[in-house]
């Protein structure tokens, strides 16, 4: 077990004043186009940031919050997508003494107010015009809302009635001017803060019902940047490609491992540009969720295989050969003879053009929020961009478990972090207590109840086992289903298997009665390439979705899983859906996890379909 690293700080943003200290002058922040801000004396429309700039503009940010009337505790919510404002209006909120609550800019408007409402939230920090007009619809239901910050340059209206809307360029001004009266104003404001002071309010995206808002104070996320440094995934000369919703966890503690460790990072949120942005940006780090790695092994494997010949024999001996090492790197050692041969022209002849892909620079990602198949892990790690997968939920401030360079087991999460304990129920959960732990749900005392025992153990919801100190997970507790045999199946398992049998394959959701079955979505970019070689170029996705074609070919498919599977565990039907599953039609989370229960919900009629008779 590593033991976390003890940096003696109290909070956020002590953890940021002593970084910039440390090295004023270091590059800290990069985007994609000019940041919309600017301050006297500071940088002007520029694309990166270093330590000292970003500071000047967080100390004015959190002035002006400070003569908005934001205090010592009081809430401030963000709603927006991923850019170097968010983290920017994160920064100053912590360094003000308030606290963020996060708002993903796709939540629909009436959740977005119940947050902000639920939360107390006294300054709403809003992307741009349609995240305004999102609250301007709702200020009745938001008592508290003194005044509404736009990230993006837009006409503000005049202040008539209800909370005043000005742009972060105006409270950059008036923070400016407040510094200049009271130029120690943020320090006495860092100084007096302490470790149990609330720092995030985290509403979690559930499938039913109202988010429930997850409390996290300087501790929590104190805790999780030193327990990080020391890993060796990431060091303070990489650069970071950070792309995660910073509304999730995931993405605010790799912010924090960056107060802590001082590597730059890139942010850019959008999605659809990461493969794209790599070879220009060339990170050295970068962290995702499984879907997006699965989208690259399956190009790189499809237009080998489409090749076919040579290209695709050469494909499938080099990711041999690269099994092979990956399983000797599992031990801790390293090829020799003739493996190291083989293995230096799999990756002259394959390897490399995957390397090159991701900007040539790439020396390991982070996976975590869903389960990571084994192939998957092999690819990358044969490859040379080691994917360390981890785990961890929002009630554990996101990182609980980790794999890490030289201690690694794929298939796993990995060991540990920091100090924290780990115990395995009797009904197989996993329970953990440490520094990570939240302190309860907002205003949910009964919730935190039944999830948080009095002696600090978290119950997680997911089932596990350890394996000599590594964390295998087998499925969330409430999604382990039990056929009318009385035998366990676990979807997760099942739908990662199928993924990588077949590559035009999007989303999978296995449905159990008495008997299991699926639904299943098409890649966009997959189906339309696999439909150009069948003569079928001319069809919609919805369209191949209901071609004999397709339906065969994915047939076949679940054919070669059950082949793989126990007899309870095989696909009797399945269903293939004519469009794939979006944030915005609420099927999936930002952060890119199937909602379960409000898609099997949503396609009742097609599930009764394969059970009928």
């Amino acid at each position: 077990m590593t033991v976390t690293v003890d940096t003696g700080h109290r909070s956020i943003g002590q953890l940021f004043r002593a970084q910039v200290a440390k090295n004023p002058e270091g590059r800290a922040f990069a985007g994609p186009a000019p940041i919309s801000t600017t301050i006297a004396g500071g940088a002007i429309g520029t694309t990166s940031l270093t330590w000292q700039e970003t500071a000047e503009q967080v100390y004015a940010l959190a002035a002006g919050l400070a003569e908005l009337g934001v205090g010592p505790g009081d809430r401030v919510a963000i709603a927006s997508g991923t850019r170097i404002e968010w983290i920017l209006a994160d920064l100053a909120v912590m360094c003000a003494g308030g606290a963020t609550t996060t708002i993903y800019p796709t939540t629909e408007p009436g959740d977005a107010a119940f947050i902000v409402a639920d939360s107390g939230s006294v300054v709403l920090f809003a992307e741009d015009a349609t995240q305004l007009t999102k609250f301007q619809g709702k200020l009745d239901e938001l008592p508290d809302l003194r005044a509404i910050v736009t990230l993006d340059a837009l006409e503000t209206p005049e202040v008539t009635d209800g909370p005043e809307v000005l742009s972060l360029h105006e409270l950059l001004e008036r923070g400016a001017e407040r510094l200049i009266a009271e130029p120690k104003l943020i320090e006495q404001r860092i100084d007096g803060i302490g470790p149990d002071d609330l720092a995030t309010l985290v509403y979690t995206s559930g499938t039913t019902g109202r988010p429930k808002g997850v409390r996290l104070v300087h501790a929590n996320w104190i805790w999780e940047s030193d327990a990080q440094a020391g890993l060796g995934i990431i060091e303070e000369t990489d650069l970071q490609y950070l792309w995660l919703p910073m509304a999730h966890v995931f993405g605010k503690v790799l912010l924090c491992a960056q107060l802590t460790i001082g590597f730059e990072s890139y942010v850019d949120g959008r999605v659809d540009k990461i493969v794209e942005n790599l070879p220009t940006v060339r990170p050295t780090v970068m962290a995702g969720v499984p879907r997006i790695y699965e989208k690259v092994y399956n190009r790189v494997r499809t237009m080998a295989q489409d090749k076919g010949g040579a290209t695709w024999k050469i494909f499938t001996w080099a990711l041999g050969v690269g099994r092979d090492v990956v399983a000797l790197r599992e031990q801790g050692k390293e090829p020799s003879g003739l493996l190291a041969i083989k293995y230096a022209v799999a990756t002259k002849l394959v390897f490399s053009k995957l390397q090159t892909r991701f900007g040539g620079r790439m020396r390991g990602m982070i996976s975590g929020a869903a389960p990571l198949s084994r192939e998957v892990a092999e690819f990358f790690h044969a490859a040379g961009i080691p994917i360390y997968e981890g785990y961890g939920l929002t009630e554990t401030t996101a990182g609980s478990f980790v794999n890490r360079p030289g201690r690694f087991r794929l298939g796993t999460v990995g060991l540990p972090l920091g100090d924290l304990e780990v115990k395995i129920a009797e009904d197989g959960e996993i329970l953990l207590r440490g520094g990570g732990v939240m302190r309860g749900y907002h205003h949910k005392p009964e919730e935190t109840a039944a999830v948080l025992t009095e002696d600090g153990w978290f119950h997680t919801g997911d089932i596990g086992e350890l394996d000599d100190g590594f964390l295998r997970i087998t499925d969330r507790k409430k999604d382990l289903v039990k056929t009318s045999g009385g035998k366990y199946v676990a979807p997760s398992y099942i739908e990662g298997l199928f993924k990588t049998i077949v590559p035009q394959v999007s989303q999978v959701i296995v449905h159990t009665r008495n008997y299991c079955t699926m639904l299943i979505t098409l890649d966009p970019d997959e189906i339309r390439t696999w439909a150009q070689g069948a003569g079928l170029e001319s069809l919609s996705v919805a369209e191949l979705s209901n071609h004999p074609q397709v339906r065969a070919h994915v047939q076949s498919g679940v054919d070669q899983l059950n082949g793989q599977l126990n007899r309870w565990e095989s696909i009797k039907g399945f269903v293939i859906l004519p469009n794939d599953l979006s944030v915005d039609n609420g099927e999936i989370t930002p952060s890119l996890k199937v909602r379960r229960k409000f898609v099997e919900e949503k396609y009742t009629k097609e599930l009764d379909a394969l059970y009928a008779g």
